[in-house]
């Protein structure tokens, strides 16, 4: 499927699937989703503490980076890892622009070392902070009880809807620890039945910019 680099409104980049009229992050700022959705409603519940994170999607490195970027501002040690299939190329690594964007020069290295790191092998980019790479379909996770937070970043439901079936979701819930939590920028009433067969307590939050809402899903 082609594929292009554009620029959304917060001015950081991301990858747009033509075929599927379909972005790896919002049109609306990459960014600012990240920041909204994984950090303000995700990791800052764990200050002060360790925390084992999994990411559906690790695609760019957004996500990752930005959590690299906050981890020490609140005190955290960081075990991350990161699920892709289908991993971006170097080129479009390239052409992202996160480091400019966060104003994190400093980082500048440890985003390339994000994306050149050796798949399926546990790499120290920071002594708080680790990222294993896994290149593995979502439908194969069959982790348990390893994690306190999941950002879920899937594609859309409504260009792979299943991604966000119960039996992907009975993954995720098995993946968590006890009290752990799971959030993502959906707010689809299907994806919401389908985190509740599965026995998560589920949360409406209000969205990122020029979304209304978001869910974050909790392992009681």
């Amino acid at each position: 499927m082609k594929r292009e680099i554009i620029q959304t409104l917060d001015g950081s980049t991301t990858i747009r699937i033509d075929e599927w009229d379909e972005c790896y992050h919002s049109k609306h700022g990459a960014i600012q989703e990240a920041q909204h959705v994984f950090i303000k409603n995700g990791l800052s519940l764990f200050q002060n503490r360790a925390v084992s994170i999994l990411e559906i999607g690790f695609g760019t490195g957004l996500n990752a980076f930005i959590t690299l970027l906050e981890a020490k501002k609140m005190n955290q040690s960081i075990d991350y890892v990161g699920v892709e299939a289908y991993p971006i190329s170097a080129d479009e690594v390239l052409q992202m622009n996160y480091v400019s964007e966060l104003n994190a020069p400093q980082e500048d290295a440890i985003f390339t070392t994000m994306h050149q790191s050796a798949w399926e092998e546990k790499t120290m980019l920071r002594n708080d902070f680790l990222l294993t790479k896994r290149k593995q379909l979502f439908q194969d996770i069959d982790d348990n009880n390893a994690f306190d937070l999941i950002y879920f970043d899937a594609f859309g439901y409504r260009v792979q809807p299943e991604l966000w079936s119960t039996d992907v979701f009975k993954r995720m819930f098995t993946a968590l620890k006890s009290n752990g939590v799971l959030v993502t920028y959906a707010a689809r009433g299907v994806v919401k039945r389908s985190m509740l067969e599965v026995g998560f307590t589920v949360e409406k939050l209000a969205g990122p910019p020029g979304k209304r809402e978001m869910f974050r899903a909790t392992k009681k």
